[in-house]
């Protein structure tokens, strides 16, 4: 117990460290240092209150001990059942490049279709929304969720390491990754540019536009780095092309709609 404690608290340093310096950064960037220049990306025009950013935050923590002890379990506990491999070299440098793609469309496909389970009424009300009581979400909102989502959000670890041979600094990778384009997704502010929903690869691609529209409409756009599973299941909010259009093009924001 005590050497699980050990490695569960090095995990739990690390990923908090990774929230606190990813999340931070963006938050610093966009909602501080370069405010001003980046208003005409803000997809909401007003700016969320600090006290709904620090509930987040809390939450957050909560989600980073879940985290933690559901990784310890997988990379340590059981990573002799898992389908985690010793050595790059045992399936080759390919391989383990291939990975990537694969995770991503894995975790695609189950986010997917847990998210809309969420959404689910009964769910909704005594799980997800606490996620979305941030209705113009932020850099922190990114952990912000029940426990009982927190440990579905994590239970992507073990759906990859008991399915597909993974080297662990594959997987490891794989999740510092996946964060930053949860960040991205929760900023507020748009970085693709303009015109890049209706190109052949951006159709495809979850934007943040997309998510801060699921925040604040609490509907459709479910997927969470593409618009596979939306497009298909005709779950794509109609409303999406002509935001991310007036979120890309507008060339400035009344400062007076700006809530500071």
């Amino acid at each position: 117990m005590n050497e699980f404690f050990q490695v569960w608290l090095k995990i739990f340093q690390n990923i908090i460290f990774r929230y606190a310096f990813i999340s931070g950064s963006a938050y610093l960037v966009f909602y501080v240092v370069l405010k001003n220049r980046f208003l005409s990306r803000k997809i909401q025009v007003k700016f969320p209150q600090w006290n709904r950013m620090k509930i987040d935050i809390l939450y957050s923590l909560q989600t980073i001990i879940i985290f933690a002890g559901i990784a310890t379990i997988v990379l340590w506990g059981l990573r002799e059942h898992t389908n985690m491999y010793a050595s790059i070299s045992d399936r080759g440098i390919l391989y383990y490049v291939l990975t990537f793609p694969l995770m991503f469309l894995i975790h695609d496909t189950y986010f997917y279709w847990m998210h809309r389970f969420m959404h689910l009424p009964f769910i909704f009300k005594r799980v997800h929304l606490i996620h979305h009581k941030s209705t113009n979400p932020t850099p922190w909102t990114s952990y912000s969720f029940h426990f009982l989502e927190s440990i579905l959000e994590a239970a992507i670890i073990p759906i990859i390491a008991f399915t597909l041979p993974v080297h662990k600094s594959a997987l490891i990778l794989f999740l510092l990754l996946q964060f930053i384009y949860n960040v991205y997704g929760h900023l507020g502010f748009e970085l693709y540019p303009g015109n890049f929903h209706k190109t052949f690869i951006g159709k495809w691609i979850n934007t943040s536009v997309a998510h801060n529209m699921h925040h604040k409409y609490f509907t459709g756009n479910y997927g969470l780095y593409f618009l596979f599973w939306d497009r298909l299941m005709g779950t794509l909010n109609p409303g999406y092309d002509d935001t991310y259009q007036y979120t890309t093009k507008k060339k400035a924001v009344p400062r007076e709609l700006v809530n500071n």
